[in-house]
């Protein structure tokens, strides 16, 4: 039970600094910020593997490294928002945990790789409604006279439809490819 622990905390630490790495090596999409990047597939491949709490946890370490070393912050509830809610969220893909371990199961790779994509769409979906709201609040001046809900919802869009889908081809490639990653419940 204890090397199971240790084994837990060391996976999230390490996929916590790939998540980091990977959301250096990006495509940016506009100058005031936003870009594709894999920064959301470790954060689900552990939230996946290991579940709920491991994904959070996860995606809250990424948002923390990503505010500490590289952050662009107008208002404190901005940088929780942009950083510390939005990459948390990303570990609610882990929702579809126990579907995926019935399609291991049973060796359905369709199934593996249907759920695999609803979780990353729902856990890219959420971050992608924090950067909304951070957005129409706090970068509202962006948008000139249009909307700024519009407005945010367009720009973020923009890197953020893109990135959710390939990190949700990217996710269910490496499932399927490999269901053994899926840790048990017993193991």
């Amino acid at each position: 039970m204890r090397n199971k622990k240790l084994l837990w905390m060391i996976e999230i630490a390490l996929f916590a600094a790939i998540g980091y790495v990977l959301d250096q090596i990006k495509f940016s999409i506009w100058a005031q910020g936003g870009s594709v990047s894999f920064v959301m597939l470790p954060i689900i491949l552990i939230a996946i593997r290991w579940g709920l709490s491991a994904g959070l946890i996860t995606g809250l370490l990424v948002g923390l490294l990503n505010m500490t070393i590289n952050p662009y912050i107008v208002h404190w509830a901005q940088a929780l928002l942009d950083y510390v809610f939005a990459f948390t969220f990303v570990g609610f893909a882990a929702i579809v945990r126990k579907q995926v371990l019935n399609g291991v199961a049973t060796n359905h790779k369709k199934k593996i790789a249907i759920y695999v994509v609803i979780g990353t769409i729902v856990g890219g979906l959420l971050r992608y409604i924090c950067h909304i709201l951070a957005g129409a609040i706090f970068f509202k001046e962006y948008a000139g006279e249009q909307n700024a809900w519009i407005y945010s919802i367009v720009y973020n869009g923009t890197y953020m439809l893109p990135a959710i889908v390939i990190t949700a081809i990217a996710a269910a490639f490496i499932f399927t490819a490999s269901p053994r990653l899926i840790k048990r419940e017993n193991e």
